[in-house]
């Protein structure tokens, strides 16, 4: 099935040339038309239909998506919201009976990436692999054609143009330039390929944003993570530790400094590179690392953001700034990234946790690092009636001090489901002590801990 606007465009388009010169429209779609189903033959049984059962605050839910082989082996690479905290993950292959166990190798909310791995079974040929191209390559107004199982129905082929390259998506700690397109990109096709007319893959289709509106992660960030996840398991990124703010012109021209482009320091993470190297609040970046700095939107910050993220821990990097009025030069040493993404843990007693990363702890304006953060916590639940609220940040449990999300899940361990415990808590400015009773029907009866 090939859908699009741009497809409807181009029938239009050969139409109105066949009037003068009927035989170059009519090969020129023939041939379009056979490159098209040329691709999707060949492409289409390295598409994978991705099944994933995922529980979140007590509820379970099956989360469905597409990825594609990207070797013989058996490694896939889909989008990271498909997979995420997945308890089981299947993977259901065209013209293949049955389905196949998926192991998730490694994720990365900030590309959206994921690598899952299925194994042969006996008699299996090898799968189907994908051939990767290279995105940078990728020009504006390029047909593409995106290939997965919106809603479930396999082997969807959209026809599309590329309608814009580095897209910055405004979103929490999202780090992609996203290539648009107008290829149809439906619930059930993220994950799956973007493909130009020569076969080759260039992005990984990540969501749809409106009719005719796609977003897609370029192929080369996506073999970039995997090849992080498949060596070390999560990514080295370059760290500064600064909040920022875009330099519009409103205030450019207010600091009397119009020409200047760059972003605005509102926040220096204390003991940070951009810590020791000297940065205050208030410098004007203009320079990291040779790349000018430009932002005069929200949605420009990324590429700050990005050329921080992209660089290696430890390398010595000079930044151009300009303090005061003053143009000025300094040199930091980038750190690794601290973790983005919290380690959680849900409890039998109605309520689930978070551990304190450092953008948690910003995010949620906290006095203190120590503890963990009520994330959710269940209608009629043990810890509802008890007086826990969202947000409350748990210091300790019977006495035990909870320094971190480890130190929580051990004094839980050691909690009887009998009995009633006490948790201290802090909430705002204040501290609450919240005692929870345990229901006689409890059935996990040692760990306090849900299995997952």
């Amino acid at each position: 099935m090939i859908r699009s606007a741009s497809y409807i465009g181009l029938l239009l388009a050969l139409n109105g040339c066949a009037a003068l010169h009927p035989a170059f429209a009519g090969d020129a779609l023939d041939q379009l038309q056979a490159r098209i189903i040329k691709i999707g033959d060949r492409v289409t049984p390295s598409v994978v239909h991705i099944e994933a059962a995922v529980k979140q605050n007590n509820r379970r839910n099956i989360v469905t998506g597409s990825g594609f082989f990207i070797d013989d082996k058996g490694t896939i690479l889909t989008n990271e919201h498909v997979v995420e905290r997945a308890q089981k993950v299947e993977v259901v292959l065209s013209g293949r009976a049955g389905s196949y166990l998926a192991e998730v190798i490694g994720t990365d909310k900030q590309t959206d990436i994921a690598v899952i791995k299925i194994e042969r079974r006996e008699g299996d040929k090898p799968f189907p692999a994908a051939r990767l191209g290279d995105s940078e390559k990728l020009k504006v107004g390029e047909w593409v054609i995106a290939i997965g199982n919106p809603y479930g129905l396999d082997g969807t082929v959209s026809l599309g143009i590329v309608s814009a390259k580095g897209r910055d998506l405004q979103g929490e700690n999202l780090l992609n330039d996203f290539i648009q397109t107008d290829a149809m990109i439906d619930r059930g096709s993220s994950g799956g390929p973007l493909v130009n007319l020569k076969g080759e893959v260039v992005g990984v289709n990540s969501r749809g944003q409106g009719r005719g509106i796609g977003f897609t992660i370029p192929i080369d960030t996506a073999k970039r993570v995997a090849s992080d996840l498949h060596g070390e398991g999560q990514i080295a990124r370059g760290y500064l530790g600064v909040a920022i703010q875009p330099l519009d012109r409103e205030l450019a021209d207010y600091w009397k400094i119009g020409s200047v482009h760059g972003v605005i320091v509102t926040g220096v993470v204390s003991g940070s590179p951009a810590d020791e190297a000297g940065v205050l609040i208030g410098d004007i970046l203009t320079e990291f690392d040779g790349n000018k700095v430009k932002a005069e939107k929200d949605e420009d910050v990324g590429q700050f953001q990005r050329l921080v993220a992209r660089g290696d821990v430890g390398k010595r990097v000079n930044i151009r700034l300009l303090r005061e009025g003053e143009k000025q030069k300094v040199e930091a040493t980038l750190g690794r990234q601290p973790k983005v993404v919290p380690d959680e843990e849900e409890t039998d007693y109605g309520f689930s946790v978070q551990e304190v990363t450092e953008s948690l702890y910003r995010q949620q304006r906290l006095d203190q690092r120590e503890g963990v953060l009520v994330s959710f916590v269940e209608n009629g639940s043990e810890a509802a009636e008890a007086g826990m609220h969202p947000g409350d940040l748990i210091i300790q449990v019977e006495g035990t001090e909870i320094g971190s999300i480890d130190s929580f899940r051990s004094t839980m361990q050691g909690i009887s489901t009998l009995s009633p415990f006490l948790v201290k808590v802090r909430r705002g400015n204040d501290y609450r002590y919240i005692l929870i009773v345990p229901r006689k029907n409890n059935q996990h009866a040692h760990t306090g801990i849900h299995p997952s």
